[in-house]
């Protein structure tokens, strides 16, 4: 995919989906700005990237803060001059301490919708007056295969999840008329700071993975879930928004891809 002469921001950029999302971007010609809470987390990303001779610099972000978002977006367009793509990827799967939380806590719910699905819609609602005057953007949200089917332990995030799904539809079809194409992946079991958190709070959970590493638990789920066989990457992820973001998908809107080995089919 030619991403030449695009600018793309990528939120929650600073680990896991959101740099693999940034290098497969920044490989396919994008010029990229990992944007993240954790700014020096994200500085230290970029500076990865960019020892690899990519086109990647880092921005702070907070996503629950509307006026964070708004500056961030202005000051990319005044650094770069346009904004042609938004990978949506910030997330969590709850509050601090979600780890030993059973059942999930207020906290949890609150600020899991802050973040997973206002923090979104904010994201957007800054960045779309632009694309919608010059009449083209592309915008992909990082929804999941738990957004597909809830989960018991997880009843928040799977929730959370599927509401970006249906976000994603809502302004797939207010942008549309503006040549504004939204989607979202969902990806499934990805190996990233935060699935290894899942994997220390299964440890817990369940009695049976007790004994195991986290990427031992990580492993079973694969072996358990996954037809194919095989855990899914950060660079699958990328590949898949790589495609959705160029000219071969230009009409694909509203959709939300299942990245996922097989685990969920629609």
């Amino acid at each position: 995919m030619d991403l030449s002469h695009k600018v793309a921001i990528v939120t929650g950029g600073a680990s896991g989906i959101g740099i693999g999302t940034g290098k497969t971007l920044a490989e396919n010609g994008a010029s990229v700005i990992l944007c993240d809470r954790n700014e020096s987390l994200a500085q230290d990303a970029a500076t990865i990237l960019q020892n690899e001779n990519l086109p990647v610099t880092s921005m702070h972000v907070d996503v629950k803060n509307q006026s964070s978002i708004t500056e961030t977006v202005e000051q990319v367009i005044k650094e770069f001059g346009t904004i042609d793509i938004v990978v949506n990827n910030a997330g969590v799967p709850g509050a601090p301490g979600w780890e030993k939380a059973f059942p999930a806590r207020q906290e949890d719910w609150d600020f899991t919708f802050e973040i997973n699905v206002r923090g979104v819609a904010l994201v957007i609602e800054a960045v779309a007056p632009h694309m919608v005057e010059k009449k083209s953007g592309k915008i992909v949200n990082i929804a999941s295969v738990a957004g597909r089917q809830g989960h018991p332990n997880f009843p928040h995030y799977s929730t959370s999840k599927a509401a970006v799904i249906n976000l994603t539809q809502a302004y797939a079809l207010g942008l549309a008329p503006h040549n504004i194409n939204v989607n979202a992946i969902c990806p499934g079991l990805v190996w990233t700071p935060l699935w290894e958190s899942i994997g220390l709070r299964a440890k817990t959970a369940e009695s049976q993975m007790s004994e195991l590493s986290a990427r031992e638990v990580f492993d079973t789920r694969i072996e358990a879930l996954i037809p194919l066989k095989r855990e899914q990457t950060p660079q699958d992820i990328g590949n898949t928004i790589a495609f959705l973001v160029s000219d071969r998908a230009r009409n694909i809107t509203g959709q939300a891809i299942n990245v996922d080995g097989g685990l969920r089919m629609n």
